[in-house]
C-alpha cells in the first residue's frame, strides 16, 4: 500500500509539534521544581540567620518568639518607638525656659467635654456664591500650625496635632488659640516630667478650654495599652464614680476608667469622641463579640440578667459583629473611624456595667434586683401609706415592688425601665377606655326618670362620675409626662427617680401616683354599683330583694377577696381568730357546761 506524500507531510508536522509541546512542558515542570527547592532552601537559611541573631535564644529550649508590639487603638506613630519611655526621653519637645503662669490645667473626664453644647450660628439668610471651576477646599482643610482638622462620624469638628498627639475641640483657627493651647500642651508635658510618670509614646493628650480668657484648660491623658485615662496628679471626680458607693479598690475603679476610655451613655468618651485616624484591633472585636454572645445567652436564660440591653437590642448588636470582624486588623490609608466608633460605644456600656455591679469584688451584684447595701423592704412601715394602700386596693404596694426592681442602689436598670414604661402605657390606654365607658354609663344612669327621685342614688352616682373622670384625667397626664422625656434618656430617668426618692414619702409617692388611675376607676365602679343597689332596694318588692340579696353578697365577697389577699388578709388566717372569739363568748361557755348535765340526766 502506497501512502500519498501529502499525508506523510501532515503526519511529520503533527509528530514534530507533539515533541515540541512535550519538551516545553517538561522544561516548565523541571524549572518549577527547581524554583520550589530554591525557595525552601532560602527559608531554611533565613530561619537560621534569625535564630542566631536573636540574643539569648541559642541556649534556650523555648521556641523563638518574635517581639511584636501589641495592636491598640492609638493613632499610628510616625516612627516605631521603643516599648516604653519616660518623658525625659520622649519625642515631645518641652521648652526648657517657658513661663506657664498664665496657664492653669484642671483634671477632667471625657464626659466633661462640652462638644454637645449648642453653638449658636449666625441666623442671617444669605445665598452662598459658589466660585467657578471645581470647588477647592484645601485652604479650610489645611494644617494650622501642625493642627489637622478632622470630622467626627456624627459631624463634629475637632483638631489633632500628630507630632504632639493632642486632641482638642477648641477652634484652633480662632485668634490667639494656637499660642494658648501650645503653652497648655507644653505645661502638661512638663508636669508629667515633674511627676516622674513613665508612659508609652502612643499616649494621647486631650485639652478642653474651660475659661479661654483666663488660660484655664481641662485635660486628661489616654493610655491605649491599658485602655484607661489618667492625669499627672491625684484626682477625685464625682462624674467618674456616679451613684456608686463603696469604691475602695484600684482594680474596681479601673472599670470606671476604662469605661471613660471607651464610652458611657449619655456622655461621649475618649475613643468615641476621637475615632478618626485609628485602626480597629482584631482582639478588641473578638472580646466584644464574646461579651455580646454571653449577654444574649444571659438574657435568654435569666429573668434577672445584668445586661444593659434588652434581648432585641443584643440581637441587633450580634448582626454587626461579622461586619466589624471584616474591618478589624486592616491597616489602610483610610482608618475605620465608623467601626471604631461602634466598638467604643458598646465596650463603654459593658465596662460601666462591670463597674456599677462591682465585678471582681467581694459581694459583687449577680442579679439585676440585688441590692449591694442591704435588702430594700418593699412594704412601707408608714401608717399613712398602709392606709392608702388599703384604700387604693393594694395597687401602691404592687407598683412599689416594680419600682424597687428598676431603681436598685440609686441606679436605673434601663431594660426593665423600658419594659415597665411599655406596660404602664398599655395599662393607661385601657384605663382611659374604661373611664370613658364609665362616664357614659353614669350620665345615662342619671337620665333615668325613676332614678331622679332617689337623692341617695343621685349623690352616689355623682361620686362615681367624678372618680371616672379623675381616672381619665390622671391617665392622660401620666402618659404625657412619661412619653415626654423620662422614657428616652437614662440620665433623665435617673434624675426623675432621685427627685422622687428625696420627697417626703420617698419612692412610695411614685407608687401612689402610678396607682391612681386604677384605684379611681375601681372606686367609680363601686359607687356606681352602690347607686344601682340603692335603686334596687328602694324600689323593688320583697321577692326581688330576697333573690338579689344573696347574689349581691356573693359578688361583694368575691370582689373584695383580691383586695384582702393583696394585703395578706386570708380566710385561713381568720379562722383561728374566729374560733377563739366564739369559744370565749359566754354563750359558748354556757353550752359547754350544759352539755355534761344533760348527758347525766339522760343516763339517769
Amino acid at each position: 500500500m502506497i501512502i500519498p506524500r501529502g499525508y506523510i507531510r501532515i503526519f511529520i508536522s503533527w509528530l514534530r509539534l507533539s515533541v515540541k509541546t512535550s519538551a516545553f512542558r517538561s522544561y516548565t515542570s523541571i524549572l518549577s521544581v527547581l524554583l520550589r527547592v530554591f525557595r525552601h532552601c532560602q527559608t531554611i537559611i533565613g530561619r537560621k540567620e534569625r535564630f542566631f541573631q536573636e540574643p539569648g535564644l541559642a541556649s534556650s529550649s523555648q521556641p523563638a518568639l518574635v517581639n511584636q508590639e501589641k495592636s491598640t487603638l492609638a493613632v499610628p506613630l510616625f516612627k516605631r518607638p521603643p516599648t516604653t519611655t519616660s518623658i525625659a526621653t520622649s519625642s515631645y519637645s518641652v521648652a526648657p525656659v517657658q513661663s506657664f503662669d498664665s496657664i492653669t490645667l484642671t483634671p477632667i473626664t471625657p464626659g466633661q467635654i462640652k462638644r454637645y453644647d449648642t453653638i449658636k450660628l449666625e441666623g442671617d439668610y444669605t445665598v452662598y456664591e459658589v466660585p467657578k471651576g471645581p470647588l477647592d477646599c484645601s485652604e479650610e482643610l489645611a494644617l494650622v500650625s501642625g493642627w489637622e482638622p478632622l470630622t467626627h462620624p456624627e459631624g463634629a469638628l475637632f483638631f489633632y496635632h500628630s507630632h504632639q498627639r493632642v486632641f482638642t475641640d477648641a477652634d484652633i483657627r480662632a485668634s490667639g488659640m494656637v499660642a494658648s493651647i501650645g503653652k497648655a500642651v507644653e505645661k502638661a508635658h512638663k508636669e508629667l516630667e515633674d511627676a516622674g510618670i513613665t508612659f508609652h509614646p502612643s499616649v494621647e493628650l486631650v485639652l478642653e478650654p474651660i475659661e479661654e480668657d483666663r488660660g484655664k484648660w481641662g485635660y486628661y491623658f489616654a493610655d491605649h495599652g491599658s485602655r484607661v485615662i489618667f492625669w499627672f496628679e491625684a484626682h477625685k471626680s464625682s462624674d467618674l464614680i456616679g451613684n456608686v458607693r463603696g469604691v475602695k479598690c484600684s482594680d474596681h475603679i479601673r472599670y470606671a476608667l476604662e469605661s471613660q476610655y471607651w464610652f458611657v451613655r449619655p456622655q461621649r468618651l475618649h475613643v468615641e469622641l476621637y475615632p478618626n485616624k485609628r485602626s480597629l484591633p482584631k482582639d478588641v472585636v473578638v472580646r466584644l463579640r464574646e461579651i455580646v454572645m454571653y449577654t444574649q445567652a444571659d438574657n435568654i436564660t435569666s429573668d434577672t440578667s445584668l445586661a444593659p440591653f434588652s434581648s432585641e437590642e443584643v440581637t441587633s448588636m450580634l448582626s454587626l459583629m461579622d461586619p466589624l470582624m471584616n474591618s478589624a486588623g486592616i491597616e489602610t490609608e483610610y482608618a475605620h473611624e465608623h467601626s471604631v466608633w461602634i466598638v467604643a460605644r458598646f465596650m463603654g456600656e459593658f465596662c460601666n456595667v462591670k463597674f456599677v455591679n462591682f465585678c471582681g469584688q467581694p459581694g459583687a451584684r449577680l442579679n439585676a434586683d440585688q441590692s449591694l447595701y442591704g435588702e430594700s423592704d418593699t412594704r412601707s412601715n408608714n401608717i399613712l401609706l398602709r392606709v392608702m394602700n388599703f384604700i387604693l386596693f393594694g395597687s401602691p404596694n404592687a407598683y412599689n415592688k416594680a419600682v424597687q426592681k428598676i431603681w436598685v442602689d440609686s441606679t436605673i436598670v434601663q431594660p426593665r425601665w423600658k419594659n415597665f414604661i411599655n406596660r404602664l402605657n398599655s395599662e393607661w390606654n385601657g384605663y382611659t377606655i374604661f373611664s370613658t365607658v364609665m362616664l357614659a354609663v353614669d350620665i345615662s344612669f342619671l337620665t333615668v326618670s325613676y332614678v331622679q327621685t332617689q337623692k341617695a342614688a343621685i349623690l352616689v352616682s355623682y361620686m362615681s362620675t367624678l372618680c371616672a373622670m379623675g381616672s381619665l384625667v390622671v391617665s392622660l397626664v401620666l402618659a404625657g409626662q412619661v412619653n415626654d422625656s423620662r422614657r428616652d434618656s437614662a440620665k433623665s430617668v435617673a434624675t426623675f427617680m432621685e427627685r422622687m426618692s428625696s420627697s417626703v414619702l420617698g419612692l412610695e409617692s411614685l407608687a401612689l401616683m402610678l396607682s391612681l388611675p386604677y384605684a379611681l376607676l375601681i372606686w367609680g365602679m363601686i359607687f356606681f354599683a352602690a347607686a344601682v343597689s340603692i335603686v334596687i332596694f328602694s324600689t323593688s318588692g320583697v321577692v326581688t330583694i330576697s333573690i338579689i340579696s344573696p347574689i349581691w353578697v356573693t359578688i361583694l365577697i368575691l370582689a373584695t377577696w383580691p383586695v384582702l389577699a393583696s394585703n395578706n388578709v386570708h380566710i385561713s388566717n381568720l379562722l383561728p381568730w374566729i374560733t377563739q372569739q366564739i369559744k370565749s363568748h359566754p354563750i359558748w361557755s354556757w353550752i359547754a357546761t350544759r352539755s355534761p348535765v344533760e348527758s347525766d340526766v339522760g343516763l339517769a
